[in-house]
């Protein structure tokens, strides 16, 4: 699933930083539309959207290369944490959680921005 999320959000680039960018605002969109469902109190989608977050999480994950540095363990072991807070957020309905994931995603997508030069 995490994949075909992937290949969804990048079908329009083959730059592999643009890549991990699509993948980083796809999990704000997702993330957003899980706190929709959650006000909503629609359990279906909110864990449909749940799980599409956890699957670019996922694929985050299978992508980083242990090889390069530290950076990589510490962003493995943050995208494991909020695999976790979503997992949780959803069981609770916890808006706060979701926010707070939003904020990291957030985080991630300046972070990277600057890494790249845009």
């Amino acid at each position: 699933m995490g994949l075909e999320i992937y290949n969804q959000q990048a079908a329009t680039t083959d730059d592999p930083y643009m890549l991990i960018l699509k993948l980083y605002e796809g999990l704000l969109k997702y993330l957003s539309f899980v706190e929709n469902a959650i006000e909503a109190e629609n359990v279906e989608e909110k864990f449909e959207y749940i799980n599409r977050s956890i699957a670019i999480f996922d694929e985050l994950r299978n992508i980083l290369d242990f090889e390069g540095g530290d950076v990589a363990y510490y962003l493995d072991g943050l995208y494991l944490y909020q695999i976790e807070t979503l997992f949780s957020a959803g069981v609770d309905n916890n808006l706060s959680a979701i926010a707070q994931v939003k904020k990291v995603v957030t985080g991630l997508i300046e972070a990277w921005k600057e890494e790249i030069g845009l």
